[in-house]
């Protein structure tokens, strides 16, 4: 399998601070969904900055399907949804719209083509949103608007769906839809994923691969490795 993202003896501090990430090895293949782990300040979020080429490294190197990921070429097929905080979530546009942003990237030129609505109307229809289309984002439940960022990262045809911290603010049912959305939407587009959250109880029973990162790497393999009280998914936090 070609790799999605190589980490090789990756350090980073941020300006000035206290080293955020030491001697980071991490290889993800293609296609791969993949959990990162960590406490607040664990440096999980960091990792993903630097996956996307948000950050660069202080020491080592970082690729990105074989380049470096702040000169990756193709940055369209990166879906990318941010912390919750980081949203907007009182915008006042409906489902419809927020999806369409997401192919914006592909057209240039703003105009939007019959394949691009049909792309639009279909990763609405793919998070189970289409009886929303029209609706405002304000009038949606928590769980429904992270579908609708969802959907606004799916619709470039992603060859990789980075998530930060996806169930904050969420309900534990509205938590357990995404991960059952999340393992249907790799299992059918085969889709590179990045799952980056304090708590994975809600996907453990989904993801392939863990990855516990408390400044380093502290754990990788299957949920199911974990030792302990790590296996009872009411208690599956960090």
């Amino acid at each position: 399998m070609p790799l999605a993202l190589e980490f090789s003896g990756v350090d980073f501090a941020y300006s000035h601070g206290p080293p955020a990430l030491r001697g980071i090895d991490l290889d993800v293949d293609a296609g791969e969904f993949l959990a990162i782990a960590g406490p607040n300040g664990g440096g999980k979020t960091t990792l993903l900055r630097l996956a996307l080429g948000l950050e660069r490294p202080t020491h080592g190197t970082v690729r990105l399907f074989g380049e470096p990921p702040d000169r990756f070429r193709d940055r369209a097929r990166l879906g990318y949804l941010a912390q919750r905080a980081q949203l907007g979530v009182q915008a006042p546009a409906t489902v419809r719209e927020i999806v369409a942003a997401g192919r914006s990237p592909l057209n240039p030129f703003g105009r939007l083509g019959a394949a691009d609505r049909e792309a639009i109307e279909g990763a609405i229809e793919r998070v189970g949103l289409a009886p929303f289309a029209n609706r405002r984002l304000t009038r949606l439940s928590g769980g429904q608007q992270q579908r609708a960022f969802i959907a606004k990262a799916l619709v470039a045809d992603p060859k990789l769906l980075a998530l930060d911290e996806p169930t904050a603010g969420v309900d534990v049912e509205a938590q357990e839809a995404l991960a059952e959305l999340l393992a249907r939407l790799h299992s059918e587009l085969g889709v590179t994923i990045l799952y980056v959250s304090h708590e994975f109880g809600a996907i453990e029973h989904v993801v392939e691969r863990l990855v516990l990162v408390r400044e380093r790497i502290v754990f990788d393999g299957p949920p199911t490795s974990l030792p302990g009280v790590w296996h009872d998914p009411s208690h599956a936090h960090v």
